[in-house]
This record gives structure tokens, sequence and C-alpha cells, in this order.
């Protein structure tokens, strides 16, 4: 009975000490794993500069313009999440910036808001289902045409940067053109 007992506490200690086996890709990008680190709450990034906001269109009767501040963008492939600051400017000029996340295909999250001066304020608020069909629609915007085509998250930062700049991800165009849009 001893014997068995000690058996299967060697079996139980053997099976929590194997390690998955890391890939490549996983060795290559350390940063973009999902981590007990990168499960708290993060830091935010540097105050956005005018330099690096690249605008994206939200929809015709959005009144606001919104940018992502490409220095702060961030990719956490394992956890499907994108991380990003956003600037909503109001048509007379007001700027709204916000620290937040994405997690593909459908919830977002706001982990801080800034004021003009640079300085943020924590805003930790829980995952939230992404909602399509309103009139504050950029989670929607930047999850479907952005950062998580065809549901999955862009691998990094560089995508990222390349499908704002286009205007949409190319997956997205093809996906489009496919269905005859």
């Amino acid at each position: 009975m001893r014997a068995a007992a000690a058996l299967l506490c060697a079996a139980a200690l053997a099976a929590c000490s194997s390690a998955e086996p890391m890939s490549d890709w996983e060795r290559r990008n350390p940063a973009q794993l999902g981590t007990a680190q990168t499960a708290q709450l993060p830091e935010p990034p540097a105050p956005p500069r005018k330099e690096n906001l690249i605008e994206f269109y939200v929809g015709p009767t959005a009144s606001f313009r919104y940018f992502i501040d490409a220095a702060s963008l961030s990719v956490f492939y394992k956890q499907k999440e994108i991380r990003y600051v956003l600037v909503a400017r109001s048509p007379s000029g007001v700027e709204n910036v916000s620290f937040e996340a994405i997690r593909c295909p459908d919830a977002y999250r706001i982990f801080a808001v800034g004021d003009g001066s640079g300085k943020w304020t924590e805003r930790a608020g829980e995952w939230q289902p992404i909602q399509s069909r309103t009139g504050l629609g950029w989670p929607s915007v930047l999850a479907r045409q952005f950062f998580c085509p065809h549901r999955d998250p862009i691998q990094s930062v560089a995508e990222g940067v390349d499908a704002l700049r286009r205007g949409a991800h190319p997956a997205v165009y093809v996906e489009q053109h496919n269905r005859g849009l």
C-alpha cells in the first residue's frame, strides 16, 4: 500500500514538473507570451505624441476622430491581447486619452485614462463584451478591421501598425473581396 502511494506521489510530482516545450517563435518572442506578469494591471505607456498617432475610421455617424498611438501598441499573442493608447478627438479639438486592450475576438478593457498634461489615472475596468452596433464602436472596429482579422490576434506590432496605416488588415480586404463587398 505504501509503495502504491509513493508511486502515485512520484507520478504527480513528475507531471507537475514537466514543462511543455517552447517553440522557436516562443523562444524568440518571450514578451508576447501570457504570463502572470502580463495578467497584472500594466503600467501605462508614455503619453501619446502627435507624430505617432494613426487615425482610423469608425463610421459615418461618428462625430469624433479616433487615433492609435503606434508607439504604445503591444501584442501578447498567447493571451490574444492587443494593448494600445486611444486618442478620441472631439469636433472642438478636445482629446480623450485612454490606455486600453482588446482580447480577440470579442472583449475590451480600459486600464487608465490620461489628461492633457500626460498624467495617467488608473481606471481598471473589467473585460467588457464588444458591442458592434453602438455609437462608440471603436473597440468593434479595432477588433474586426485591424487587430483580430478572422477572429485571431495579430502576431506583431509591425502587423498592427501596417493594418492601421492601410486602413484595414490585409486579411480583411481579402475577406471583403471574396464576399463581393
